[in-house]
């Protein structure tokens, strides 16, 4: 079965940092772009940073220069190192893998998500 497993959430102080990693299993890892994604109260699921097969990263606007995400194909894992993080970074963060399976098949997996909480 596919399974992505987050971890690494919780509660820290503004100006702090965390690592949220991403464990997977049951799917071709090194064939999969890597991404996490946060959704606030009310407002849509937003992409925070990607990764792909090739080492390639993206990130939003709002993270880039504090967020760095990186993979490790042996282990099957992807990371988001946090840091300078903002009340506004508060929301659960979920793990996404989008597997290519053939030429022009992509089947997208999420996690169930990880907290963080920014807040004096």
């Amino acid at each position: 079965q596919v399974q992505l497993v987050e971890s690494g959430g919780g509660l820290v102080q503004p100006g702090g940092s965390l690592r949220l990693s991403c464990a997977a299993s049951g799917i071709f890892f090194s064939m999969s772009t890597m991404g996490w994604y946060r959704q606030a109260p009310g407002k849509q699921r937003e992409l925070v940073a990607s990764i792909t097969t090739a080492g390639n990263t993206n990130y939003a606007d709002s993270v880039k220069g504090r967020f760095t995400i990186s993979r490790d194909n042996a282990k099957n894992t992807v990371d988001l190192q946090m840091n300078s993080l903002r009340p506004e970074d508060t929301t659960v963060y979920y793990c996404n893998a989008k597997e290519q399976s053939g030429w022009a098949s992509i089947t997208n997996y999420w996690g169930q998500g990880t907290q963080v909480t920014v807040s004096s």
